[in-house]
Order: structure tokens, then C-alpha cells, then sequence
């Protein structure tokens, strides 16, 4: 099969009234329950803008030219959009292992890609909604500009997507909900905190500016960083090229799954 039959397939799947039933679904199930969707992180983001941007960042002042409170924004708004990709995608799967009722998705017509994106672009909606109210938030307390716009929204889309991949593996994987708090709470979060957002890796000691390199985090988040103040430590282009190949092998793997039945069927 040729290339471009490869991407007329799947423009096909997203394109199909199955892949536009499941991601409305999804995307209306998230919309309907804005205290649990929205409220959080928009609470979260006030206390992390009010105590690390104005109250730390009076005695920080600047790094790399670049006001405290702007410098610490993209990385809370990395943090929010694949906490919420990851939590949208992870609890439509679980949940519906837990009630049972995935299976009639399952016993439908419609093919495991279909579902797949489905539940991954419902999942990267919810992750770009909130990544944007973050930045709104930011804007409450700072000036908040685009200086490259071409890559803020290709980080945006290929995180969320990356990380709703990941909620789809996360929510086949878990035995209870514990496990998927466990994935959220213990490593998600923690990786970003590590991953360069309240400080420069330049400012780091030699050997751990190099593990810090290892962690996936820190391109993200200079990705983002890049398009919302056009600079960045790590090469961009590479970051964004290795992000989207990583996401578009999860893609791959989660519809393997699914044809499987990995955790869909006992």
C-alpha cells in the first residue's frame, strides 16, 4: 500500500460518522461536568500563579531576560493539558471496562481504528480546552503573547494527543482506579515538575542538565516555552519531530490492543 493510500485511509477513519459518533460522545460527556472538568485546574493554576509567580517571582525577577511568572506559564500549561488528556482518555476506558459497557462498542460495526481516535481526539480536546484557560488564567497575572504560533499549536496538539494515547493504555492497563491515580499523581506530575518548568537547565549542575535530558518532559515543555516566548534550550524541531513519531507509534500500538482485546475482555 502506498504512502498516500495510507493517509487517505485515515483521513477516512476520522472523517466517518462512527469516529464523529464516539469523539462527540466523549467530548459532551466532559463538557457536561464543568465543576470536575474545568474547575480544578482553574483553582490549581490561580494558587500556583498567585505563590510561584508573584510571591516567588519577586525574588527571582527574570530568567533568560524573561519575567519569573511568564517563564513558569507554558510548563503549567504543559502540565494541564496532558493531565487532562490523560485523565479524559484513562477514565473513558476504565470506566467503561468497569460498567461493562465498552463491550457494545466493541460488538458494534464500527473498526478498533475508529475507536481509537475517537477516544484519542476526545481526549486531546479536553487537554487543549484546559491548556487554554490556563493560559487565560496566566493572563490574569501577566502578559501573555504568541511569538511562534506555528509551533505553540503543533506542541499543543501532538502532546495531547500523545498523552490521550498514553490514558488509553493506562485506562486497558488498570485493575481499579487506584492504579490510574497512582499513573497521574506518581509519575505524570511528578516527570513534569522535573521537566524544567519553575527553572532553566542552564542553571543546572553539568550531570544533571544531562539527566534531565532524559526526561521527556523538558522537551515538551521548551516546545511550548518556544512558541509562547520564541526561545527555547532544546532544538524545537527535533523535539517536535520525535514527539510526533512517538505519538503516532502509541496510536499504533493502542488500536493493537484493541484488536487483541487487551484488557477488554476477560
Amino acid at each position: 500500500m502506498s504512502a498516500l493510500s495510507v493517509v487517505l485511509a485515515l483521513v477516512s477513519r476520522v472523517t466517518s460518522v462512527g469516529f464523529r459518533t464516539v469523539a462527540r460522545r466523549e467530548i459532551e460527556r466532559f463538557l457536561r461536568r464543568p465543576k470536575n472538568t474545568f474547575a480544578p485546574p482553574l483553582i490549581t493554576n490561580i494558587l500556583y500563579f498567585s505563590v510561584f509567580g508573584v510571591i516567588l517571582g519577586e525574588r527571582i525577577d527574570t530568567i533568560n531576560g524573561v519575567p519569573y511568572i511568564l517563564f513558569i506559564l507554558p510548563g503549567l500549561v504543559v502540565l494541564g493539558t496532558i493531565s487532562n488528556a490523560f485523565e479524559n482518555a484513562s477514565f473513558s476506558i476504565f470506566h467503561g471496562r468497569w460498567n461493562r459497557y465498552i463491550e457494545e462498542a466493541l460488538t458494534s460495526p464500527l473498526s478498533y481504528s475508529t475507536m481509537v481516535a475517537g477516544y484519542t481526539v476526545a481526549g486531546a480536546v479536553r487537554g487543549l480546552l484546559v491548556g487554554v484557560l490556563i493560559a487565560i488564567v496566566g493572563a490574569v497575572f501577566t502578559s501573555v503573547g504568541v511569538a511562534r504560533p506555528f509551533y505553540l499549536l503543533s506542541f499543543g496538539l501532538v502532546i495531547t494527543l500523545l498523552f490521550a494515547s498514553i490514558g488509553i493504555v493506562g485506562g486497558l492497563w488498570a485493575d481499579d482506579w487506584d492504579d490510574l491515580t497512582m499513573m497521574n499523581q506518581f509519575i505524570i506530575r511528578p516527570l513534569v515538575f522535573f521537566g524544567a518548568v519553575f527553572y532553566s537547565l542552564a542553571e543546572l549542575p553539568p550531570l544533571l542538565r544531562t539527566v534531565s535530558l532524559l526526561n521527556p518532559m523538558v522537551y515538551m515543555v521548551n516546545g511550548v516555552r518556544y512558541g509562547f516566548l520564541g526561545q527555547a534550550e532544546v532544538d524545537p524541531n527535533v523535539s517536535l519531530a520525535v514527539l510526533s513519531l512517538l505519538t503516532a507509534a502509541l496510536v499504533g500500538v493502542n488500536v493493537t490492543l484493541f484488536r487483541r482485546g487487551y484488557g477488554l475482555t476477560e
